[in-house]
């Protein structure tokens, strides 16, 4: 799942990265966070609990992201109590090559709505097992690690994913929601190849942890990468931009962030094919010196 991705068009997003510096991906991935529960929630009270109502809909929204060009495919065991894997599985295997199927464990759900971190060695093997059964898989290309434990030693976490990439169930580990010091402390233990953060135009308490990844060759992976709120009203700077580049905010936000470091890899979710070709045309968008000067001038 893991040789080189079809050419993308020149450009100021590049054409690959790759994780691991052997899995070369195009910069926008595909997040399937949001293919779960149902037309009649709210985005806001999403729970990420129920498998999507429309499974035909998620797995057509699936095979597009990869038509089009997708080569990294971000899930999650905890994602609709591993629902969403299966989706995956559903939609996408036997894999095509250049695809990178990654997924995360060390998140429980006791509830709707409840997310607790469990990073017990055991408990991670064994969600490690489940992934490898409904990703139809021998080996998972991306293990990351969801949450870091506060009651577990994070040697003992990282550990137990170095234990499962030396029996060669795992080709790459990686790391969410973790600040420098955290991820120093991981590379102690195993080869961290990537790490998955909360970032965008709006929200950039992990600018750190962009520079250093980017200085060290690990992927970075934003999640709700164009969560801009009111940065992109009418008016405001981020609309200002889209206007001179003919683009939507939203593509405008996810070309600051392939312009903001040449690791940093969006992974986008949506259950519209209509919307995910937009943010793949994000890939061609160029933004000037000035234009990202501006638009890094408003993040909070």
């Amino acid at each position: 799942m893991t040789n080189s991705p079809p050419a993308r068009p020149p450009g100021a997003a590049g054409t690959a990265y790759g994780i691991g510096g052997d899995a070369p991906v195009g910069r926008i991935g595909y997040g399937t966070m949001r293919l779960t529960d149902h037309p009649g929630i709210p985005p806001s009270d999403a729970i990420i609990w129920e498998p999507p109502r429309d499974r035909a809909g998620a797995v057509a929204v699936l095979r597009r992201a990869v038509d089009l060009g997708v080569g990294l495919v971000d899930t999650a065991d905890s994602y609709a109590l591993g629902a969403v894997e299966e989706l995956v599985a559903e939609a996408l295997h036997p894999y095509p090559d250049g695809l990178v199927v990654a997924t995360k464990a060390g998140l429980t759900r006791p509830g709707p709505g409840m997310w607790e971190p469990l990073g017990r060695p055991a408990y991670l093997r064994q969600q490690a097992e489940l992934s490898l059964r409904r990703l139809r898989t021998d080996c998972l290309d991306l293990f990351q690690l969801h949450r870091v434990d506060p009651e577990v030693p994070l040697a003992d976490q990282v550990g137990a994913l170095r234990e499962l990439q030396d029996e060669g169930k795992v080709r790459h580990i990686g790391l969410s929601e973790v600040h420098v010091g955290q991820l120093r402390a991981a590379r102690e233990v195993a080869a961290i190849a990537s790490v998955q953060n909360l970032y965008n135009l709006a929200t950039r308490h992990h600018e750190a942890v962009v520079d250093y990844t980017a200085a060290e060759g690990i992927a970075f992976l934003p999640y709700f990468p164009m969560a801009v709120g009111e940065l992109a009203a009418p008016g405001g700077t981020v609309a200002e931009v889209a206007a001179e580049l003919g683009a939507t905010p939203a593509q405008t936000a996810l070309a600051w962030l392939l312009r903001r470091a040449p690791n940093v890899l969006p992974i986008p979710g949506t259950t519209s094919t209509g919307h995910l070709a937009e943010n793949m045309a994000a890939r061609d968008l160029v933004l000037s010196d000035e234009q990202f000067a501006r638009l890094s001038a408003i993040g909070g």
